[in-house]
């Protein structure tokens, strides 16, 4: 698996967001702004790109988000990786916490990454989300 950063949003990094987010799970508002000023991650099999995320600064912390692997990746814990290394990434830029606003489905995934639960839910499209954090 190769790894690169970007400071705009790349293409690979727009497809798989729009494979897994708007086509699979039926979000409508996956891009915005912070897009702009997010560094973004991109995983490649080979030349294949197959997971991303992105994460920027906010009020002191670190929020890491839109992380996505197409489907057929899921499993090989391309994600623990990929999280792995926004956290490093993270680190070398001073960062001591890490931010995330999961879906609550997936929040067993992020607990066992060492993140921690804030209590705090919302509703984001309709579904529901929770804000979990790391001290890094």
């Amino acid at each position: 698996m190769e790894i690169k950063l970007f400071d705009k949003l790349p293409d690979e990094a727009k497809d798989i967001r729009v494979t897994v987010f708007v086509e699979e799970q039926g979000f409508n508002e996956e891009f915005d702004s912070v897009d702009d000023i997010a560094t973004h991650i991109v995983m490649y099999n080979r030349e294949r790109p197959v997971a991303t995320c992105r994460f920027y600064i906010k009020d002191g912390s670190y929020l890491l988000g839109r992380i996505a692997v197409i489907k057929e990746y899921r499993g090989k814990h391309i994600g623990a990786l990929l999280i792995s290394k926004a956290e490093e990434e993270i680190k070398k830029n001073g960062g001591r916490k890490a931010v995330i606003h999961a879906q609550t489905r997936a929040k067993d995934f992020y607990l066992k990454q060492g993140y921690i639960d804030s209590g705090k839910e919302d509703m984001e499209e309709g579904c529901p989300h929770v804000w979990l954090f790391k001290n890094l």
